[in-house]
């Protein structure tokens, strides 16, 4: 059967291009009533106007469908939560959050300013926060709630001159991991989305990526399935150019290790302990006491 969101209602942010873009146009051609949040700035943040996401909620509406244009910096928290009580007022509920707002300030390490890592920081992280604590209580009340942050492969496993976005693209893997648990028994599922896609953020990179491949539509699917009635939660989903993967935190056996010479052990056995046989994708963080205290109750009783 076609995935369906008739009766949903989804707040996306960042949606006046791009990615976000595709994402509104796609669950409201679905039947979702969609929140079109975007501030309308430049790919630094800077400025602000309404006009894109007054242009995607004008696609929208042309479509047949339903939408509410928001230009509300995810930063401020009091303008985010004007815009849930405005979707909340006009539709009465709130099933679908994505959060796809984000920012660039690339530059090595060495190079870049504090507050441009505080301000990439605070737009994709505390952004994602903001937006998510403001539906959370919703969410609860109703049992019912599909939330999607977006990461990025800079964050999974790093790329140079975005320590800022790098940082704060894996920090909402971690947010995503305890709110799936936090969220479980109200059915709420969170999940995340790491996308390759030809945008205005990734511009910069064209002559080296074949651009035809790499629209965002191809990464849209993937999004549905995470927001949809059967999502799944804890996933963190990588889509692009029509490939979809699953990336994974795991924890090796590892080895149990003590003494006088213990550091030098370590050094010895870092093969063994990075050995990934028999790894496993703990259940939550207790997992890894678990784990060690395991093998210190094994050592101690031989």
């Amino acid at each position: 059967m076609a995935m369906r969101f008739d009766g949903r209602v989804a707040i996306v942010t960042g949606a006046g291009g791009g990615l976000g873009r595709e994402h509104a146009l796609a669950l409201a051609k679905r039947g979702a009533r969609v929140v079109v949040n975007d501030l309308g700035g430049a790919r630094d943040g800077s400025g602000g106007s309404a006009t894109a996401a007054e242009a995607v909620v004008a696609e929208i509406e042309a479509a047949g469908g339903e939408a509410l244009a928001n230009a509300a910096s995810v930063t401020d928290f009091a303008a985010v939560q004007a815009m849930v009580d405005a979707a909340m007022a006009k539709w009465g509920r709130v099933d679908i959050l994505v959060n796809n707002a984000g920012v660039l300030r690339d530059k090595t390490f060495a190079k870049m300013e504090l507050e441009d890592f505080r301000f990439v920081v605070d737009v994709h992280l505390m952004g994602a926060v903001n937006c998510t604590k403001a539906v959370w209580e919703h969410m609860r009340e109703a049992n019912y709630g599909r939330i999607v942050m977006t990461t990025s492969s800079s964050g999974l496993y790093g790329n140079f001159g975005q320590s800022n976005y790098g940082a704060a693209k894996m920090a909402l893997v971690g947010l995503m991991q305890t709110l799936s648990i936090e969220g479980a028994k109200n059915d709420i599922r969170v999940n995340c989305l790491a996308p390759t896609a030809h945008t205005r953020m990734t511009e910069d990179l064209g002559a080296r990526l074949p651009l035809d491949l790499l629209g965002p539509d191809m990464v849209t699917p993937g999004l549905l399935h995470l927001v949809s009635e059967d999502a799944p939660s804890r996933c963190i989903l990588a889509a692009g150019a029509g490939g979809f993967e699953r990336a994974y935190v795991t924890l090796t056996q590892g080895a149990w290790i003590a003494g006088e010479d213990a550091p030098e052990q370590v050094a010895a056995r870092f093969d063994e302990i990075s050995d990934r046989k028999g790894e496993i994708v703990p259940e939550m963080g207790a997992a890894q006491g678990f784990t060690e205290l395991t093998k210190a109750q094994a050592a101690h009783k031989r």
